[in-house]
Formats: C-alpha cells, structure tokens, sequence
C-alpha cells in the first residue's frame, strides 16, 4: 500500500476547518482520514512500510506493540516536557526557575532508571531489534546529551550510553548522527549581568540667577493634577517580614525540607497576611491539561499589577478533558478582592480563606507550594499534572 504524502507549512482555512485545534503536525489520508499528534502520524505511517523493508519497528505481536506505545508515551509525556522545559530555563528562553529545574531533573532521572534498568539486560527496548521506540526516544535524548545533561549523564548511564550509542547508527537515521558528539561539561544557568550605568558627565556649574518673583498663585476655577492613583493595599503600610525574602528563598532552596518551614517561621503572620484558597469555577469546561496550565499563566500575566502584594501556587489536576484548577495564595490584609480584582477575569474564580491551624488546609497550602503529592477533590485523589508559580 503506498500513500503520497503532501507537506505544507501554512494554515490556510481548509486546514482550520479540518483541525481546530490548530496543532501541527496533521495529517488527511485517504478518504479523509484525519490524524493530529505526532506519535500518532508517525505510527499510522511507520504501519503503511512492509516489514520486509523497515522490519518490525512496530513490534512482531501485540505485547512487543504496546510495549512501543509505552515507551513513546514516557518520553513524550514525561522526558521531553521535563528536558525542554529545563533547557529553555537555562538559555535564557524561559524565565529562570531552580525549584522547576530541579523537579524537571528529578524526572529525567526517573525516566533514565527506567531505561537503565531495561538495558542492563537487553540490547534494545522493545524486543531483539531496535523499534521506533528506540528511535524516538534516542532522538529526544540527543539535543539532552549535547547541552544540560552531557558525559555526567553518560557516565551515570553506561547502559543508556552505550544503547545510544548503537541505535544512532542504526540506519533508520541515515548520516543525522555522523558528526554528534555528547557534551563534555553540561550547560548551566548563568544569571544575566547587570548592565552598569554610565558615569553621568560633571556638568559646569551654572551661575546663580537672580529669583524670580513668585508665579501668582493658580485660579481656584482651574482643575488641580489628579494624583497618581496606587494600589489599594499600599495603604496597609510595609509589612514586618519582606515579601521578596520569601520568594527569594522559595525559588532557590530545597521546597518540602527548606523554604516551607521558613514561610512558617519566618513569613506568615496572620495579622498581616491571610491566606487563601483559589479555584477556577468552571472546571468541566476545561479540556487538554496545558490549556488549562495556559489559562493560570494569562491569569497570572494579568495579575501583576499585585506583585507586591502576594504569592501563590496554581497546579492543574488531573488528565486531558478531566482536570481542573487550585491553589493556595498568601495575600497582604485579610480581603482577598483587593489583591486579585486587578484581573478583569478574576471572579472566574472561586475564593475561601484558609486557617492556617487548622491541620488540613496546612496540609494543603504545602502542597500547593511543593506540587508533590496528589490533590484531594471530592474525595478523590487526582494527581498534579501541572501548574504555575504567581511570584
């Protein structure tokens, strides 16, 4: 069976009808077959080659099948978000994080155990011959090995290093690896220098000039400057504790065994800071778990004449058309409304005060603060699949 395959790079309104959405690659077989997600394509084409060409890259039965589909879904779901995202931190083309980042290795190395242990007693991940399973997931791993994770990661790895090291040859590649070399030192953050300011130039002193007679003192018929109006909770005056101390130290030490005990000790007084919980009101109309990661981000975005003000950790629960939104903020006064109607969407979003005595809203201020454990809705517990940092 042979199908030709017609590339284009521009979304026209063919392409919005067919695929509203709007995410690339999508692909229109024959008769209108209609398929979007790259593992997706990628199978459905790699299914159409007879094996006597390409071999059983999708395996030789159904257990060999969807053991594939497993390790194209680890990596898709789970290293190429936490790789990526690490890696735009540390260029430069994302803001810089430390908590993220080190989460983001945390699952690195979760998924490279997984790895390592498999290979430690096969050649291959899938069977006795390398599968599109290893070849994806050597594709994800390469742009890694050349940049954060480099020869620390190889050597910790000899198993993965040396599975690489096979399949990049592996002619399903062509010449793409010919000249790829592993780092030798990882790439690391650098924090962006400030730029000095140029030495004002001395100015000859001018002569004094004789005072001028006092201007005549404005009609009281002309409208006087209206003052540059501030924000409301400005007139709480600063508080005991810096709130930049927190987040300072929030976004640089260890989050469960540091920076929580800290906020505890050293930031919370509840004379001058309440504490709230925040949830989006319309959770059944969310749909795909970044969507929902995107939403709390132009929330945030639109949050920030607040700043000052407070501090709060959003997650996202849950799983693609079943998730839903929370988060626990910390806010200057005892109103939560001062701090968030800066945010024209702000009454999306349903707000209760938490008791920081009572044990289980502690419980879950923590939680939201460190992301690790799964959310209690309802009674059931949802995993956290993600979320944002409002600092």
């Amino acid at each position: 069976m042979s199908q030709d395959v017609t590339i284009k790079t521009e979304k026209d309104e063919a392409f919005t009808n067919a695929f509203p959405l709007g995410k690339l690659p999508a692909f229109i077989g024959t008769k209108g077959f209609k398929l979007y997600e790259t593992l997706a394509i990628a199978t459905y084409l790699l299914s159409l080659v007879p094996k006597d060409k390409i071999g059983a890259v999708l395996g030789k039965n159904n257990e060999q099948y969807a053991s594939v589909i497993k390790y194209l879904s680890l990596f898709n779901q789970e290293f190429i978000p936490a790789l990526f995202q690490t890696l735009f931190m540390i260029n430069g083309r994302y803001p810089y994080n430390k908590k993220q980042c080190d989460e983001n290795f945390g699952k690195v190395d979760v998924v490279a155990s997984i790895l390592e242990s498999r290979l430690a007693e096969f050649t291959f991940l899938v069977g006795e011959r390398a599968s599109f399973a290893d070849f994806f997931a050597v594709a994800c791993l390469a742009p890694g090995l050349q940049t954060i994770l480099a020869k620390p990661f190889a050597q910790k790895y000899p198993n993965i290093t040396r599975w690489f090291t096979t399949v990049s040859k592996n002619a399903f590649f062509g010449d793409r690896f010919a000249q790829f070399a592993i780092a030798e030192k990882p790439l690391v953050y650098t924090p962006p220098k400030k730029e000095k300011k140029p030495a004002q130039e001395q100015q000859p002193k001018k002569e004094k000039k004789e005072a001028k007679p006092a201007a005549p003192a404005a009609s009281s018929e002309e409208p006087a400057e209206a003052p540059k109006p501030k924000h409301p909770l400005e007139l709480l005056g600063r508080p005991k504790a810096a709130l930049d101390e927190w987040k300072r130290v929030y976004s640089n030490e260890e989050t469960r065994e540091t920076a929580i005990p800290w906020f505890w000790k050293n930031q919370y007084d509840p004379e001058e800071w309440s504490l709230w919980k925040v949830d989006y009101k319309y959770n059944d109309e969310l749909t795909l778990t970044f969507m929902s990661n995107n939403l709390v981000g132009g929330f945030f975005n639109r949050l920030s004449a607040s700043t000052k003000y407070m501090f709060g950790c959003m997650v996202v629960y849950g799983e693609n058309n079943n998730n839903g939104i929370t988060g626990a903020f910390l806010v200057r006064g005892q109103d939560y409304k001062p701090a968030f109607d800066v945010a024209p969407d702000w009454e999306s979003y349903e707000f209760t005060k938490l008791d920081a005595n009572d044990e289980e809203s502690k419980k879950f201020i923590d939680n939201m603060f460190a992301w690790d454990q799964p959310v209690i809705v309802n009674g059931e517990s949802k995993e956290i699949a993600d979320g944002k940092v409002f600092k």
